[in-house]
């Protein structure tokens, strides 16, 4: 409620308040509040960014990097487009397993959305963040694939947005959600791998 008290039988002019003020609350400073929104949080873990938009931002600003001062650090001895193929379709496969584990353990996988289970099967045994690995195998996979190593100082970024903007979040909001099944969880499987 941050310091504000509601009134309950007046407005701050001393009159019966209407239907509409009693609904939606006034503070004793006059300001018109929502009184659901003062008592209530989000059931989500309140993630500074949406990792999709997160993933997007570090490629768009990788590539473009390279644009401007290309950096290529694959030496030219190794097949750079096929490796790279091959450790982004590794990532997309555990990305989208990851998701299809989710969705059938009947949980969400947007982070804007309510957490409603916790889900330990399929590569949630070997990884607490399967999806967020998939994400980050797959832009390794695009950096060696297009040869610039702005992508992977890219990485180093989306790895910190990821684990103090984004983990570190949902951690927190499991564990005061879920209590023991979390921490379970959590003493069982590794964060990454």
């Amino acid at each position: 409620m941050r310091g504000s008290v509601f009134c309950k039988k007046t407005n701050p002019h001393g009159e019966e308040p209407t239907e509409a003020q009693a609904s939606v609350g006034v503070s004793n400073h006059g300001h018109r509040r929502n009184s659901k929104t003062m008592t209530s949080h989000p059931d989500t873990a309140n993630v500074v960014i949406r990792p999709p938009i997160a993933l997007a931002l570090a490629m768009v600003a990788g590539l473009a990097l390279d644009w401007l001062h290309p950096l290529p650090f694959v030496p030219a001895s190794l097949p750079r487009v096929w490796l790279g193929v091959a450790i982004f379709a590794t990532g997309f496969a555990l990305f989208a397993w990851a998701i299809m584990t989710i969705r059938g353990g009947g949980s969400n996988v947007e982070t804007s959305k309510p957490t409603t289970a916790i889900v330990t099967d399929g590569p949630y045994r070997f990884t607490r963040n399967p999806i967020y690995l998939g994400m980050i195998l797959g832009l390794i996979g695009l950096a060696v694939g297009v040869d610039t190593i702005w992508l992977l100082a890219t990485l180093v970024v989306f790895y910190g947005v990821l684990r103090y903007g984004v983990i570190a979040r949902e951690e927190v909001y499991l564990e005061s959600k879920f209590g023991a099944t979390y921490l379970a969880f959590k003493s069982r499987v590794r964060r990454w791998l």
